[in-house]
Protein backbone atom coordinates (compact mmCIF):
# COMPACT_ATOMS: atom_id res chain seq x y z
CA UNK A 1 0.00 0.00 0.00
CA UNK A 2 1.34 3.11 -0.96
CA UNK A 3 1.71 5.84 1.64
CA UNK A 4 -1.46 7.52 2.33
CA UNK A 5 -2.22 11.21 2.55
CA UNK A 6 -2.08 12.88 6.01
CA UNK A 7 -5.53 14.36 6.00
CA UNK A 8 -7.12 10.75 5.45
CA UNK A 9 -4.60 9.14 8.37
CA UNK A 10 -5.70 11.89 10.99
CA UNK A 11 -9.54 11.51 9.73
CA UNK A 12 -9.05 7.84 10.70
CA UNK A 13 -7.39 8.32 13.67
CA UNK A 14 -10.14 10.99 14.91
CA UNK A 15 -12.85 8.18 13.82
CA UNK A 16 -11.32 5.05 15.37
CA UNK A 17 -10.28 6.44 18.74
CA UNK A 18 -7.44 4.42 20.18
CA UNK A 19 -9.25 4.06 23.63
CA UNK A 20 -12.52 2.40 22.06
CA UNK A 21 -10.45 0.47 20.03
CA UNK A 22 -8.95 -1.40 23.05
CA UNK A 23 -12.83 -1.23 24.61
CA UNK A 24 -14.04 -3.02 21.53
CA UNK A 25 -11.66 -5.98 22.59
CA UNK A 26 -13.61 -5.86 25.94
CA UNK A 27 -10.16 -4.41 27.61
CA UNK A 28 -10.99 -2.87 30.74
CA UNK A 29 -9.87 0.88 31.01
CA UNK A 30 -9.13 2.72 33.93
CA UNK A 31 -8.38 6.79 33.78
CA UNK A 32 -5.02 7.90 34.55
CA UNK A 33 -3.05 10.94 34.22
CA UNK A 34 -1.61 10.33 30.76
CA UNK A 35 -4.75 9.04 29.80
CA UNK A 36 -5.89 5.20 30.62
CA UNK A 37 -4.36 2.42 31.98
CA UNK A 38 -5.20 -1.09 31.37
CA UNK A 39 -3.40 -4.68 31.66
CA UNK A 40 -1.87 -5.25 28.54
CA UNK A 41 -3.09 -7.60 25.77
CA UNK A 42 0.24 -8.44 24.47
CA UNK A 43 1.74 -10.58 27.35
CA UNK A 44 -0.14 -12.20 30.59
CA UNK A 45 -0.26 -9.99 33.64
CA UNK A 46 -2.12 -8.78 36.72
CA UNK A 47 -1.21 -4.83 36.99
CA UNK A 48 -2.15 -1.89 34.25
CA UNK A 49 1.07 -1.86 32.73
CA UNK A 50 -0.15 -0.47 29.45
CA UNK A 51 -0.59 3.19 28.97
CA UNK A 52 -3.28 5.07 26.29
CA UNK A 53 -2.47 8.44 25.22
CA UNK A 54 -5.89 9.67 23.47
CA UNK A 55 -4.61 12.87 22.67
CA UNK A 56 -1.69 11.46 20.12
CA UNK A 57 -3.76 8.27 19.35
CA UNK A 58 -1.34 5.66 19.90
CA UNK A 59 -0.69 3.17 23.07
CA UNK A 60 2.54 2.05 24.85
CA UNK A 61 3.16 -1.03 27.73
CA UNK A 62 7.12 -0.80 28.96
CA UNK A 63 6.73 -4.01 30.24
CA UNK A 64 6.63 -6.19 27.30
CA UNK A 65 8.00 -2.83 24.53
CA UNK A 66 4.74 -3.28 22.55
CA UNK A 67 3.25 -0.16 21.45
CA UNK A 68 1.54 1.79 18.28
CA UNK A 69 -1.38 3.54 16.68
CA UNK A 70 -4.53 2.14 16.41
CA UNK A 71 -3.42 0.70 13.14
CA UNK A 72 -0.55 -1.30 14.82
CA UNK A 73 -3.23 -2.41 17.62
CA UNK A 74 -5.40 -3.63 15.45
CA UNK A 75 -2.46 -5.50 13.05
CA UNK A 76 -1.07 -6.97 16.17
CA UNK A 77 -4.85 -8.44 18.00
CA UNK A 78 -6.00 -9.85 14.52
CA UNK A 79 -2.63 -11.05 13.01
CA UNK A 80 -3.22 -8.95 10.08
CA UNK A 81 -1.24 -6.86 7.56
CA UNK A 82 -0.82 -2.78 7.49
CA UNK A 83 -3.37 -2.59 4.44
CA UNK A 84 -5.71 -5.29 5.82
CA UNK A 85 -5.83 -3.08 9.47
CA UNK A 86 -6.22 0.60 7.65
CA UNK A 87 -9.04 -1.44 5.32
CA UNK A 88 -10.85 -2.52 8.52
CA UNK A 89 -10.52 0.45 10.34
CA UNK A 90 -11.97 2.52 7.16
CA UNK A 91 -14.72 -0.42 6.92
CA UNK A 92 -15.61 -0.16 10.53
CA UNK A 93 -15.96 4.42 9.98
CA UNK A 94 -17.02 4.08 6.28
CA UNK A 95 -14.13 6.28 4.76
CA UNK A 96 -13.14 5.89 1.31
CA UNK A 97 -9.14 5.20 1.60
CA UNK A 98 -7.96 7.30 -1.12
CA UNK A 99 -5.23 4.98 -2.27
CA UNK A 100 -7.62 2.69 -3.19
CA UNK A 101 -9.77 2.45 -6.25
CA UNK A 102 -12.82 1.55 -6.45
CA UNK A 103 -12.23 -1.48 -8.17
CA UNK A 104 -9.82 -2.45 -5.24
CA UNK A 105 -11.96 -1.65 -2.64
CA UNK A 106 -15.00 -3.65 -4.14
CA UNK A 107 -12.75 -6.95 -4.93
CA UNK A 108 -11.40 -6.56 -1.23
CA UNK A 109 -15.82 -6.81 -0.50
CA UNK A 110 -15.86 -9.35 -2.74
CA UNK A 111 -13.37 -11.59 -1.50
CA UNK A 112 -15.51 -11.89 1.95
CA UNK A 113 -18.79 -11.81 0.18
CA UNK A 114 -17.61 -14.96 -1.81
CA UNK A 115 -16.19 -16.25 0.78
CA UNK A 116 -19.45 -16.21 3.17
CA UNK A 117 -21.64 -17.50 -0.22
CA UNK A 118 -19.23 -20.28 -0.86
CA UNK A 119 -19.93 -21.78 3.09
CA UNK A 120 -23.43 -20.88 2.23
CA UNK A 121 -23.87 -22.94 -0.18
CA UNK A 122 -21.02 -25.99 1.03
CA UNK A 123 -23.79 -25.67 4.50
CA UNK A 124 -26.45 -26.52 2.51
CA UNK A 125 -24.45 -29.17 0.39
CA UNK A 126 -23.32 -31.23 3.55
CA UNK A 127 -27.06 -30.80 5.50
CA UNK A 128 -29.15 -31.89 2.18
CA UNK A 129 -26.19 -35.20 2.08
CA UNK A 130 -27.10 -35.57 5.70
CA UNK A 131 -30.51 -36.15 5.19
CA UNK A 132 -31.28 -36.92 1.34
CA UNK A 133 -27.95 -38.76 0.46
CA UNK A 134 -27.36 -42.30 0.01
CA UNK A 135 -24.60 -42.96 2.34
CA UNK A 136 -26.74 -42.60 6.06
CA UNK A 137 -23.69 -43.57 7.78
CA UNK A 138 -23.72 -39.31 8.91
CA UNK A 139 -27.05 -39.37 10.01
CA UNK A 140 -26.53 -42.90 11.82
CA UNK A 141 -23.93 -41.66 13.58
CA UNK A 142 -26.48 -38.03 15.17
CA UNK A 143 -29.23 -40.78 16.00
CA UNK A 144 -26.59 -42.78 17.88
CA UNK A 145 -25.71 -39.53 19.88
CA UNK A 146 -29.44 -39.41 20.64
CA UNK A 147 -29.29 -35.78 18.74
CA UNK A 148 -33.34 -34.88 17.64
CA UNK A 149 -34.09 -33.67 13.97
CA UNK A 150 -34.92 -30.43 15.58
CA UNK A 151 -31.37 -30.00 17.25
CA UNK A 152 -30.19 -31.07 13.70
CA UNK A 153 -31.95 -28.09 11.72
CA UNK A 154 -31.02 -25.74 14.55
CA UNK A 155 -27.29 -26.17 13.97
CA UNK A 156 -27.74 -27.28 9.83
CA UNK A 157 -25.48 -30.15 10.44
CA UNK A 158 -24.18 -32.18 8.12
CA UNK A 159 -22.26 -35.04 6.44
CA UNK A 160 -19.17 -34.46 3.86
CA UNK A 161 -19.50 -37.56 1.50
CA UNK A 162 -16.60 -40.34 1.32
CA UNK A 163 -15.79 -38.79 -2.45
CA UNK A 164 -12.82 -36.55 -3.47
CA UNK A 165 -14.48 -33.98 -5.39
CA UNK A 166 -18.04 -34.09 -4.85
CA UNK A 167 -18.20 -30.73 -3.34
CA UNK A 168 -15.67 -29.21 -5.66
CA UNK A 169 -18.10 -30.41 -8.78
CA UNK A 170 -21.30 -28.81 -6.86
CA UNK A 171 -19.56 -25.43 -6.27
CA UNK A 172 -18.04 -24.98 -9.53
CA UNK A 173 -21.63 -25.76 -11.06
CA UNK A 174 -22.76 -22.97 -8.93
CA UNK A 175 -19.86 -20.85 -10.75
CA UNK A 176 -16.98 -20.28 -7.84
CA UNK A 177 -13.84 -20.27 -9.18
CA UNK A 178 -11.08 -22.86 -8.01
CA UNK A 179 -9.04 -19.76 -6.53
CA UNK A 180 -12.39 -19.03 -4.42
CA UNK A 181 -12.78 -22.59 -2.58
CA UNK A 182 -9.40 -22.62 -1.97
CA UNK A 183 -9.64 -19.00 -0.54
CA UNK A 184 -12.84 -20.60 1.92
CA UNK A 185 -10.70 -23.71 2.70
CA UNK A 186 -13.33 -25.84 1.48
CA UNK A 187 -10.76 -27.70 -0.89
CA UNK A 188 -7.78 -27.86 -1.30
CA UNK A 189 -4.43 -28.34 -3.56
CA UNK A 190 -2.35 -31.39 -3.72
CA UNK A 191 1.71 -30.90 -4.19
CA UNK A 192 0.63 -32.33 -8.00
CA UNK A 193 -1.49 -29.68 -8.49
CA UNK A 194 -5.29 -31.34 -8.19
CA UNK A 195 -8.22 -29.47 -6.23
CA UNK A 196 -9.61 -31.97 -3.93
CA UNK A 197 -12.79 -31.73 -1.48
CA UNK A 198 -11.35 -30.46 2.35
CA UNK A 199 -13.64 -32.47 4.15
CA UNK A 200 -14.63 -36.23 2.98
CA UNK A 201 -16.31 -38.91 5.53
CA UNK A 202 -17.01 -36.47 8.45
CA UNK A 203 -19.96 -35.37 9.82
CA UNK A 204 -20.09 -31.67 9.56
CA UNK A 205 -20.48 -28.57 12.08
CA UNK A 206 -21.05 -25.45 10.42
CA UNK A 207 -19.48 -22.63 12.64
CA UNK A 208 -21.85 -19.39 12.36
CA UNK A 209 -20.40 -16.06 13.83
CA UNK A 210 -23.03 -13.62 15.43
CA UNK A 211 -24.31 -12.14 12.29
CA UNK A 212 -25.88 -15.67 11.43
CA UNK A 213 -23.26 -16.31 8.76
CA UNK A 214 -21.85 -19.74 8.25
CA UNK A 215 -17.58 -18.98 8.61
CA UNK A 216 -15.85 -21.75 8.42
CA UNK A 217 -16.85 -25.94 9.16
CA UNK A 218 -15.27 -28.52 11.69
CA UNK A 219 -15.29 -32.20 10.45
CA UNK A 220 -15.06 -35.11 12.91
CA UNK A 221 -14.12 -38.81 11.57
CA UNK A 222 -16.62 -41.91 11.50
CA UNK A 223 -13.93 -44.40 11.92
CA UNK A 224 -10.46 -44.04 14.00
CA UNK A 225 -9.06 -41.95 10.98
CA UNK A 226 -6.33 -38.98 12.06
CA UNK A 227 -7.27 -36.54 12.48
CA UNK A 228 -10.32 -37.07 14.39
CA UNK A 229 -11.50 -33.43 14.10
CA UNK A 230 -10.48 -31.26 11.42
CA UNK A 231 -11.19 -27.34 11.26
CA UNK A 232 -11.14 -24.69 8.57
CA UNK A 233 -8.33 -22.81 8.61
CA UNK A 234 -7.60 -19.15 8.71
CA UNK A 235 -9.70 -17.82 5.96
CA UNK A 236 -10.94 -13.65 4.77
CA UNK A 237 -14.32 -14.74 7.14
CA UNK A 238 -12.66 -16.54 9.74
CA UNK A 239 -10.09 -17.45 12.49
CA UNK A 240 -10.42 -20.35 14.66
CA UNK A 241 -8.50 -18.57 17.72
CA UNK A 242 -11.01 -15.63 17.69
CA UNK A 243 -14.18 -17.52 17.25
CA UNK A 244 -16.34 -19.90 19.79
CA UNK A 245 -18.61 -22.59 18.22
CA UNK A 246 -22.45 -22.02 19.08
CA UNK A 247 -21.91 -18.57 19.80
CA UNK A 248 -24.80 -17.72 17.96
CA UNK A 249 -27.02 -19.23 20.39
CA UNK A 250 -25.34 -18.91 23.73
CA UNK A 251 -24.43 -15.39 23.05
CA UNK A 252 -28.02 -13.52 22.06
CA UNK A 253 -29.82 -13.70 25.40
CA UNK A 254 -27.26 -12.10 27.44
CA UNK A 255 -27.03 -14.67 29.89
CA UNK A 256 -25.43 -14.32 33.54
CA UNK A 257 -23.23 -17.52 32.71
CA UNK A 258 -21.41 -18.91 29.86
CA UNK A 259 -20.78 -22.91 29.80
CA UNK A 260 -17.53 -23.51 28.46
CA UNK A 261 -17.35 -26.93 26.83
CA UNK A 262 -14.55 -28.97 25.58
CA UNK A 263 -15.96 -30.31 22.11
CA UNK A 264 -18.87 -29.70 19.66
CA UNK A 265 -21.22 -32.65 20.79
CA UNK A 266 -21.09 -31.20 24.24
CA UNK A 267 -22.76 -28.39 23.25
CA UNK A 268 -24.87 -29.56 21.32
CA UNK A 269 -26.46 -31.84 24.06
CA UNK A 270 -26.20 -29.41 26.25
CA UNK A 271 -28.69 -27.24 24.11
CA UNK A 272 -30.88 -29.81 23.00
CA UNK A 273 -31.15 -30.60 27.00
CA UNK A 274 -32.32 -26.68 27.21
CA UNK A 275 -28.75 -25.93 28.29
CA UNK A 276 -28.25 -22.70 25.60
CA UNK A 277 -25.54 -20.94 27.11
CA UNK A 278 -23.11 -23.12 25.89
CA UNK A 279 -19.93 -22.66 23.55
CA UNK A 280 -16.30 -24.54 22.49
CA UNK A 281 -13.54 -23.77 20.85
CA UNK A 282 -12.81 -24.76 17.77
CA UNK A 283 -10.48 -27.35 17.68
CA UNK A 284 -7.70 -25.88 20.05
CA UNK A 285 -7.39 -24.73 23.34
CA UNK A 286 -8.65 -21.65 24.28
CA UNK A 287 -6.60 -18.53 23.37
CA UNK A 288 -6.94 -15.21 24.73
CA UNK A 289 -8.78 -13.73 22.51
CA UNK A 290 -11.61 -16.12 22.94
CA UNK A 291 -11.74 -15.66 26.88
CA UNK A 292 -11.78 -11.53 26.42
CA UNK A 293 -14.87 -12.93 23.55
CA UNK A 294 -16.58 -14.95 26.00
CA UNK A 295 -15.99 -12.04 28.27
CA UNK A 296 -17.91 -9.80 26.15
CA UNK A 297 -21.07 -11.47 26.88
CA UNK A 298 -21.10 -13.36 30.33
CA UNK A 299 -20.41 -11.99 33.73
CA UNK A 300 -18.60 -15.65 34.83
CA UNK A 301 -17.48 -18.55 33.17
CA UNK A 302 -18.07 -22.14 34.01
CA UNK A 303 -15.64 -24.49 32.90
CA UNK A 304 -17.36 -28.06 31.84
CA UNK A 305 -14.10 -29.79 30.32
CA UNK A 306 -13.35 -33.46 30.14
CA UNK A 307 -12.35 -35.02 33.62
CA UNK A 308 -9.55 -36.82 31.92
CA UNK A 309 -5.78 -35.09 32.57
CA UNK A 310 -6.28 -33.59 29.44
CA UNK A 311 -9.40 -31.90 30.36
CA UNK A 312 -7.91 -31.09 33.55
CA UNK A 313 -5.02 -29.62 32.16
CA UNK A 314 -6.76 -27.15 29.98
CA UNK A 315 -9.18 -26.53 32.64
CA UNK A 316 -6.37 -25.15 33.97
CA UNK A 317 -4.83 -23.52 31.11
CA UNK A 318 -8.11 -21.32 30.86
CA UNK A 319 -8.38 -20.20 34.47
CA UNK A 320 -5.52 -18.02 34.07
CA UNK A 321 -6.64 -16.62 30.75
CA UNK A 322 -10.26 -15.80 32.14
CA UNK A 323 -8.17 -14.30 35.24
CA UNK A 324 -6.05 -12.06 33.03
CA UNK A 325 -9.41 -10.50 31.70
CA UNK A 326 -10.97 -10.42 35.29
CA UNK A 327 -13.96 -12.81 34.38
CA UNK A 328 -14.87 -15.02 37.47
CA UNK A 329 -14.26 -18.83 37.06
CA UNK A 330 -16.04 -21.78 38.76
CA UNK A 331 -15.82 -25.62 37.51
CA UNK A 332 -17.91 -27.96 36.86
CA UNK A 333 -17.00 -31.40 38.87
CA UNK A 334 -18.32 -34.25 37.76
CA UNK A 335 -16.28 -37.23 39.65
CA UNK A 336 -16.00 -40.46 37.97
CA UNK A 337 -19.64 -40.46 36.86
CA UNK A 338 -18.99 -39.50 33.14
CA UNK A 339 -16.15 -38.36 31.40
CA UNK A 340 -18.23 -35.28 29.50
CA UNK A 341 -21.34 -33.29 29.63
CA UNK A 342 -22.76 -35.16 27.06
CA UNK A 343 -22.22 -38.66 28.73
CA UNK A 344 -23.66 -36.74 31.92
CA UNK A 345 -26.66 -35.92 30.40
CA UNK A 346 -27.24 -38.94 28.40
CA UNK A 347 -27.26 -40.91 32.26
CA UNK A 348 -28.41 -38.68 34.37
CA UNK A 349 -30.66 -35.77 32.61
CA UNK A 350 -31.34 -32.37 32.81
CA UNK A 351 -32.20 -31.54 35.94
CA UNK A 352 -29.11 -33.33 37.67
CA UNK A 353 -26.97 -31.25 35.42
CA UNK A 354 -28.38 -27.92 36.10
CA UNK A 355 -27.77 -29.26 40.40
CA UNK A 356 -24.16 -30.07 39.04
CA UNK A 357 -24.25 -26.51 37.89
CA UNK A 358 -25.35 -25.22 40.93
CA UNK A 359 -22.68 -26.97 42.54
CA UNK A 360 -19.79 -25.84 40.37
CA UNK A 361 -16.68 -25.19 42.71
CA UNK A 362 -14.57 -22.32 42.71
CA UNK A 363 -11.17 -22.08 41.69
CA UNK A 364 -9.02 -23.34 44.82
CA UNK A 365 -12.02 -26.31 44.99
CA UNK A 366 -10.26 -27.06 41.83
CA UNK A 367 -7.20 -26.34 42.39
CA UNK A 368 -7.57 -28.26 46.24
CA UNK A 369 -9.36 -31.23 44.63
CA UNK A 370 -6.12 -31.39 42.30
CA UNK A 371 -3.40 -31.74 45.03
CA UNK A 372 -4.92 -35.14 45.96
CA UNK A 373 -4.30 -36.89 42.47
CA UNK A 374 -1.86 -39.98 43.29
CA UNK A 375 -2.04 -39.70 47.30
CA UNK A 376 -2.80 -42.20 49.78
CA UNK A 377 -4.92 -40.27 52.32
CA UNK A 378 -5.48 -43.16 54.01
CA UNK A 379 -1.62 -42.92 54.89
CA UNK A 380 0.15 -40.30 57.27
CA UNK A 381 3.00 -40.08 54.50
CA UNK A 382 0.11 -39.01 52.16
CA UNK A 383 -2.05 -36.50 54.26
CA UNK A 384 1.90 -34.84 55.06
CA UNK A 385 2.27 -34.37 51.01
CA UNK A 386 -1.85 -33.44 50.26
CA UNK A 387 -1.18 -30.76 53.02
CA UNK A 388 2.10 -29.38 51.46
CA UNK A 389 0.61 -29.33 47.84
CA UNK A 390 -2.51 -27.68 49.48
CA UNK A 391 -0.43 -25.14 51.63
CA UNK A 392 1.62 -23.56 48.00
CA UNK A 393 -2.31 -23.15 46.77
CA UNK A 394 -2.63 -21.70 49.84
CA UNK A 395 0.04 -19.23 49.70
CA UNK A 396 -1.42 -17.56 46.58
CA UNK A 397 -4.28 -16.58 47.75
CA UNK A 398 -4.32 -12.99 48.36
CA UNK A 399 -7.25 -11.80 50.67
CA UNK A 400 -6.62 -12.97 54.09
CA UNK A 401 -10.19 -13.74 54.99
CA UNK A 402 -10.66 -16.57 52.38
CA UNK A 403 -7.16 -17.68 53.13
CA UNK A 404 -7.83 -18.15 56.44
CA UNK A 405 -11.25 -19.78 55.62
CA UNK A 406 -9.11 -22.45 53.76
CA UNK A 407 -6.78 -23.10 56.41
CA UNK A 408 -9.31 -23.41 58.91
CA UNK A 409 -11.87 -25.83 56.33
CA UNK A 410 -8.31 -28.28 55.89
CA UNK A 411 -7.67 -27.94 58.97
CA UNK A 412 -10.84 -29.10 61.12
CA UNK A 413 -10.93 -32.07 57.84
CA UNK A 414 -7.86 -33.46 59.18
CA UNK A 415 -8.05 -32.70 62.82
CA UNK A 416 -4.98 -30.34 62.84
CA UNK A 417 -4.38 -27.38 65.05
CA UNK A 418 -4.73 -24.17 62.08
CA UNK A 419 -2.01 -22.25 63.20
CA UNK A 420 -0.24 -25.65 61.69
CA UNK A 421 -1.41 -25.21 58.63
CA UNK A 422 -0.78 -21.36 58.53
CA UNK A 423 2.64 -21.71 59.76
CA UNK A 424 3.37 -23.46 56.46
CA UNK A 425 2.11 -21.33 54.43
CA UNK A 426 3.85 -18.06 56.25
CA UNK A 427 7.03 -20.21 55.49
CA UNK A 428 6.20 -20.81 51.68
CA UNK A 429 5.51 -16.86 51.49
CA UNK A 430 8.76 -15.77 53.15
CA UNK A 431 10.50 -18.43 51.32
CA UNK A 432 9.18 -17.07 48.01
CA UNK A 433 9.93 -12.77 49.29
CA UNK A 434 13.20 -14.22 49.81
CA UNK A 435 14.08 -15.70 46.32
CA UNK A 436 11.99 -12.53 44.72
CA UNK A 437 14.60 -10.41 46.60
CA UNK A 438 17.74 -12.02 45.51
CA UNK A 439 16.18 -12.13 42.00
CA UNK A 440 15.85 -8.38 42.72
CA UNK A 441 19.11 -8.04 43.59
CA UNK A 442 20.83 -10.20 40.82
CA UNK A 443 18.78 -8.10 37.92
CA UNK A 444 20.20 -4.80 39.67
CA UNK A 445 23.79 -6.03 39.58
CA UNK A 446 23.45 -7.41 35.59
CA UNK A 447 21.85 -4.06 34.72
CA UNK A 448 24.21 -2.33 36.34
CA UNK A 449 27.12 -4.40 34.53
CA UNK A 450 25.74 -4.11 31.02
CA UNK A 451 25.14 -0.26 31.54
CA UNK A 452 28.67 -0.14 32.60
CA UNK A 453 29.72 -2.60 29.19
CA UNK A 454 27.31 -0.58 27.00
CA UNK A 455 28.04 3.15 28.42
CA UNK A 456 30.11 4.20 25.67
CA UNK A 457 27.93 2.98 23.14
CA UNK A 458 25.00 4.42 24.30
CA UNK A 459 26.28 7.85 24.49
CA UNK A 460 25.87 7.88 20.80
CA UNK A 461 22.81 5.64 20.70
CA UNK A 462 20.97 7.98 23.41
CA UNK A 463 22.30 11.52 20.63
CA UNK A 464 20.29 9.55 17.80
CA UNK A 465 17.17 8.85 19.47
CA UNK A 466 16.90 12.77 20.86
CA UNK A 467 17.33 13.75 17.35
CA UNK A 468 14.79 11.20 16.37
CA UNK A 469 12.29 12.37 19.25
CA UNK A 470 13.01 15.77 18.59
CA UNK A 471 12.64 15.98 15.22
CA UNK A 472 8.81 14.41 16.14
CA UNK A 473 7.85 16.40 18.74
CA UNK A 474 9.01 19.70 16.77
CA UNK A 475 8.65 19.17 13.28
CA UNK A 476 8.59 22.47 12.57
CA UNK A 477 12.22 22.48 12.93
CA UNK A 478 12.94 20.20 10.50
CA UNK A 479 15.86 22.29 8.68
CA UNK A 480 17.98 22.76 10.41
CA UNK A 481 18.78 18.94 11.26
CA UNK A 482 18.21 17.90 7.84
CA UNK A 483 20.61 20.46 6.99
CA UNK A 484 23.71 18.92 8.84
CA UNK A 485 22.94 15.26 9.19
CA UNK A 486 22.52 12.46 6.57
CA UNK A 487 21.26 8.97 7.35
CA UNK A 488 24.89 7.92 7.43
CA UNK A 489 25.35 10.05 10.26
CA UNK A 490 23.05 7.39 12.35
CA UNK A 491 25.00 4.02 13.45
CA UNK A 492 21.91 1.50 13.28
CA UNK A 493 19.84 0.04 10.57
CA UNK A 494 16.67 1.49 12.07
CA UNK A 495 17.93 4.70 12.71
CA UNK A 496 18.59 5.31 9.08
CA UNK A 497 15.45 4.21 8.31
CA UNK A 498 13.28 6.32 10.71
CA UNK A 499 15.61 9.12 9.97
CA UNK A 500 15.13 8.99 5.96
CA UNK A 501 11.34 8.25 6.60
CA UNK A 502 11.31 11.26 8.51
CA UNK A 503 13.29 13.60 5.59
CA UNK A 504 10.22 12.60 3.19
CA UNK A 505 7.02 13.28 5.94
CA UNK A 506 8.24 16.36 7.64
CA UNK A 507 8.29 18.75 5.15
CA UNK A 508 4.77 18.32 4.17
CA UNK A 509 3.00 17.91 7.85
CA UNK A 510 2.77 20.27 10.50
CA UNK A 511 1.54 17.98 12.98
CA UNK A 512 3.36 14.38 13.20
CA UNK A 513 1.99 11.23 14.45
CA UNK A 514 3.80 7.58 13.74
CA UNK A 515 0.57 6.82 12.10
CA UNK A 516 2.02 9.43 9.26
CA UNK A 517 4.70 6.84 8.29
CA UNK A 518 2.80 4.62 7.15
CA UNK A 519 3.11 1.47 5.68
CA UNK A 520 6.89 1.63 5.59
CA UNK A 521 7.44 0.02 9.22
CA UNK A 522 6.28 -3.03 10.22
CA UNK A 523 4.35 -3.72 13.57
CA UNK A 524 7.19 -4.45 15.64
CA UNK A 525 9.35 -1.43 14.45
CA UNK A 526 6.20 0.87 14.42
CA UNK A 527 6.42 -0.46 18.77
CA UNK A 528 10.02 0.69 18.60
CA UNK A 529 9.07 4.41 17.27
CA UNK A 530 6.20 4.69 19.59
CA UNK A 531 8.38 3.95 22.57
CA UNK A 532 10.76 6.79 21.40
CA UNK A 533 8.03 9.05 20.36
CA UNK A 534 6.31 8.18 24.32
CA UNK A 535 9.93 8.09 25.85
CA UNK A 536 11.00 11.63 25.25
CA UNK A 537 7.17 12.87 25.83
CA UNK A 538 8.22 15.02 28.86
CA UNK A 539 11.72 15.30 28.59
CA UNK A 540 12.44 18.26 27.99
CA UNK A 541 14.76 18.57 24.82
CA UNK A 542 15.69 21.66 23.46
CA UNK A 543 18.08 23.23 20.88
CA UNK A 544 21.45 23.04 23.05
CA UNK A 545 20.65 19.57 23.95
CA UNK A 546 20.28 18.60 20.16
CA UNK A 547 23.46 20.74 19.06
CA UNK A 548 25.51 18.47 21.26
CA UNK A 549 24.29 15.47 20.20
CA UNK A 550 24.63 16.17 16.71
CA UNK A 551 27.93 17.42 17.30
CA UNK A 552 28.27 13.59 18.87
CA UNK A 553 27.23 12.40 15.13
CA UNK A 554 29.22 14.48 13.15
CA UNK A 555 32.31 14.03 15.12
CA UNK A 556 32.02 10.05 14.98
CA UNK A 557 31.30 10.32 11.55
CA UNK A 558 34.37 12.86 11.14
CA UNK A 559 36.26 9.82 12.89
CA UNK A 560 35.62 7.13 10.78
CA UNK A 561 35.71 9.24 7.62
CA UNK A 562 39.16 8.81 5.55
CA UNK A 563 40.29 12.16 5.20
CA UNK A 564 42.80 11.86 2.86
CA UNK A 565 40.57 11.25 0.16
CA UNK A 566 38.22 13.55 0.92
CA UNK A 567 37.63 16.62 -2.14
CA UNK A 568 38.12 20.68 -1.07
CA UNK A 569 34.32 20.76 -1.41
CA UNK A 570 33.97 17.79 1.23
CA UNK A 571 36.12 19.61 3.90
CA UNK A 572 34.42 22.99 3.06
CA UNK A 573 30.92 21.18 3.96
CA UNK A 574 32.43 20.04 7.11
CA UNK A 575 33.57 23.67 8.25
CA UNK A 576 30.26 25.25 7.38
CA UNK A 577 28.59 22.38 9.25
CA UNK A 578 30.29 23.62 11.92
CA UNK A 579 30.07 27.35 11.64
CA UNK A 580 25.99 26.78 11.73
CA UNK A 581 26.39 24.43 14.61
CA UNK A 582 27.91 27.03 16.59
CA UNK A 583 25.88 29.85 15.42
CA UNK A 584 22.57 27.53 16.40
CA UNK A 585 24.41 27.02 19.95
CA UNK A 586 25.08 30.60 20.65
Amino acid sequence: MNRLPDDFLFTLLEKNPIAEAFQQENIRLYPCEKGFSCSCPFHSENGKSCIIYPETHNFYCPACQTGGDVITFQMLMHKISYPEAVQKLADRCQLAIPSQTPEQAYQIQQRRERCYAINRETANFYYRNLLNGTDKRGLAYFRERKLLPQTIRDYGLGYAPDDWHQLYDYLTQKGFSEEELLLANVCRKSEKGYIYDNFRNRVIFPIVDMHKQVIGFGGRVLDDSKPKYLNTSDTPVFDKGRNLFSLQFAGTNAPSALILAEGYMDVIALYQAGFRNAVATLGTAITPQQARLIAQYAEKVILSYDSDTAGQNATQKAIQYFHDVGLPVRILHMDEEAKDPDEYLKKFGAERFQLLLNQAVSVVDFQLKRCRDGLDLQSETGKVSYLRRCAKILAQIQHPKEQAFYIHQLAQEFAIRPQVLQNQVDTLLNRQKKLQDKSYFQNQVETTLQKRDMQNSLKKNESERMILAFLMRFPERFEMIFSQLTAEHFTTDFHKTLYTALCQVLPSCSQFLPSLLGSAFSAEEMCRITELFVHYRDIRLDEMTISDCMQNLQSAKWKTLDKSNLSDDDLLQVIANKKKQTRWKN
